[in-house]
């Protein structure tokens, strides 16, 4: 029985929607990710989901918590954990200045896609940002609907 190659892709870029639609952006950062195990398989096969992640630090250093990887359907009894926290990778120029703004009231750290680059690393896509009011989240409704009305009369 041959194995199905075409599983495995390069070209992960896992999004998180509820993202924008509850967050106001301030500023974005790539950031790369500590996995462990068979981690990376999963990702590879677009088993991951961010809606529920959050970032926080702990001892100076960055994690993101909830964010479930799917354990790796042939792995063994060396599989991972789904939902356990993984540390961030960036610089400490970077982690300071992150820290130092999250003290703000309001302000949280988000992550927004995960991707894989060119030469194989996973890599998260995270951002500053400050939680929306429903009037806000009323007005973004009220932008998109009004953009793809435009769209449709175009064609």
């Amino acid at each position: 029985m041959a194995k199905d190659k075409n599983r495995f892709s390069n070209n992960i870029n896992i999004k998180n929607r509820r993202a924008s639609y509850e967050f106001e952006f301030i500023d974005k950062y790539v950031a790369g990710m500590q996995l462990q195990g068979t981690e990376i398989k999963s990702i590879r096969e677009g088993k991951v989901q961010l809606q529920d992640a959050y970032c926080y630090f702990k001892n100076g250093e960055l994690y993101i918590k909830q964010m479930h990887i799917a354990q790796f359907s042939e792995g063994s009894y060396n599989n991972h954990v789904t939902d356990r926290e993984r540390k961030l990778l960036l610089n400490k120029r970077e982690l300071s200045k992150l820290e130092s703004k999250l003290e703000e009231k309001g302000l949280s750290i988000v992550p927004l896609r995960l991707f894989i680059t060119d030469r194989g690393f996973a890599k998260t896509e995270i951002a500053l940002g400050k939680g929306k009011k429903l009037y806000d989240k009323r007005d973004s409704i009220k932008d998109k609907d009004i953009k793809r009305d435009l769209e449709r009369v175009k064609y």
